[in-house]
């Protein structure tokens, strides 16, 4: 009975047992199909994967070959910006003015363009609108627009409009339009990239503020381990101390040159020289309604000198900038033979002390030696020099804003005159690099 009973024990649990492993074998398979399915899911979704990477490469690679055909030239200073899109930008200056003792003219110079100190209170400096952009493989276009306040009438005037060459060999490169001289070293930059709150006397005495001109700039960089540049511009336009001829040949001729490079790691500089040649026609003072007709010739030599602890100019950073003018002018003032010699120069210096906060120094003068003949004029020898002092400290909170103070001792009249500037700039949208 014993072994009847165990063996049938024996039977029941090798079924059971059987049972189970079918159901294993039968769970295996279920899990095999799906790890299966699983792993093909996932090779098919590897594939479509690398196929769109594939294609963004591709389309990568054929966007950058496009960059690079429209990219501009690196040695013209110009760098890509939004390469079938303008870049658009726009700067605001305004200020605050505490000032005695305003002037519009410098004695013994014909005044033009906009010059003086300006008045007291709160005033609205220009507000530009910068648009640039590559025009093609082969050409790059800029357009400024000024806003400004004249008389409490808004005006709007076309402060440049120009195109320049990015793809001529050797070095050579072209502009055409209405640009800004490089007659002088600061005449090229815009008024709110400078250190102080106003231009330095002789760029008011000699340039009414900033030289600019409608016509040609010629351009060559040579291909040197120094920086090696020459140049020669030729101006149709009346901008002042120029006048407009309306004839074929241009009424003013600038030629330049700089040269420059490193001195170590922590030091740069750049010697500059411009001369400046003009057939005045009929240039009227402005004020008594004299005028001059003769030939202008005006010499511009200038240095500058940066530091920056091994080329980082971000904590901490010093320049030193000067420039020397002397003028020649020949011809017919208010029907009185004129020959005048007249001379220029200012001195400054910027040091950046801590990140974001600068202080700086000026000192300016100009003076002109006319001769006997103009007493009661406006080129009437003043017998001493025209000059100033100006402190300045600014802040800026990030590359896009700036607040100025700065503290004037202006001694262009025979009155000295103590005057405080408070200045603002902001800049919105795109703005290039600017130049040395």
């Amino acid at each position: 009975m014993l072994l009847i009973l165990g063996a049938s024990a024996s039977t029941a649990f090798s079924q059971d047992l059987a049972a189970e492993v079918e159901e294993l074998r039968k769970l295996l398979g279920e899990v095999q199909q799906d790890y299966q399915s699983r792993i093909a899911d996932l090779e098919e979704r590897l594939t479509r994967a690398e196929r769109l990477a594939s294609g963004a490469k591709r389309d990568a690679e054929e966007a950058y070959e496009i960059a690079e055909q429209t990219s501009i030239d690196q040695s013209s200073g110009l760098a890509l910006q939004n390469v079938f899109n303008p870049a658009i930008g726009s700067v605001i200056v305004a200020r605050y003015g505490n000032v005695d003792q305003g002037w519009e003219a410098i004695p013994g110079f014909m005044p033009g363009g906009e010059i003086g100190p300006g008045g007291s209170g709160f005033s609205i400096g220009e507000t530009d609108f910068n648009f640039t952009s590559n025009v093609d493989p082969n050409f790059f276009g800029n357009l400024t627009l000024a806003i400004e306040n004249d008389g409490g009438e808004t005006k709007i005037a076309l402060e440049e409009v120009w195109i320049q060459t990015t793809s001529l060999p050797a070095g050579f490169s072209l502009i055409g339009g209405r640009f800004f001289s490089e007659a002088g070293y600061l005449n090229k930059f815009h008024r709110h990239t400078d250190d102080f709150s106003d231009r330095p006397l002789p760029y008011q005495a000699f340039f009414g503020g900033q030289y600019i001109a409608d016509g040609i700039q010629a351009r060559w960089v040579a291909p040197a381990a120094l920086l090696v540049e020459l140049g020669v511009e030729l101006n149709w336009g009346g901008g002042f101390p120029a006048t407009a001829n309306n004839t074929t040949a241009a009424g003013a001729v600038t030629v330049f040159a700089n040269i420059g490079g490193d001195a170590g790691n922590s030091n740069s500089w750049q010697l500059g020289l411009s001369w400046l040649s003009a057939d005045i026609v009929n240039r009227e003072d402005g004020n008594s309604g004299d005028s001059f007709s003769g030939d202008s010739d005006l010499a511009t030599i200038d240095f500058v000198w940066k530091w920056a602890p091994d080329g980082n100019p971000t904590v901490r950073n010093f320049k030193v900038q000067a420039e020397y003018f002397r003028r020649y002018e020949n011809g017919v003032f208010a029907g009185i033979p004129y020959d005048g010699d007249q001379s220029g120069w200012y001195l400054q210096g910027v040091w950046q002390f801590m990140q974001r906060w600068r202080a700086g120094y000026r000192h300016d003068a100009v003076d002109a030696n006319n001769g006997p003949l103009f007493a009661g004029t406006i080129l009437e020898d003043p017998g001493r020099s025209s000059k100033r002092d100006s402190l300045m400290i600014d802040w800026s909170l990030s590359e896009f804003s700036r607040l100025r103070l700065q503290l004037t001792n202006d001694q262009v009249l025979p009155v000295t005159d103590q005057q405080l500037f408070l200045q603002y700039i902001m800049s919105i949208g795109a703005h290039g690099a600017h130049e040395f």
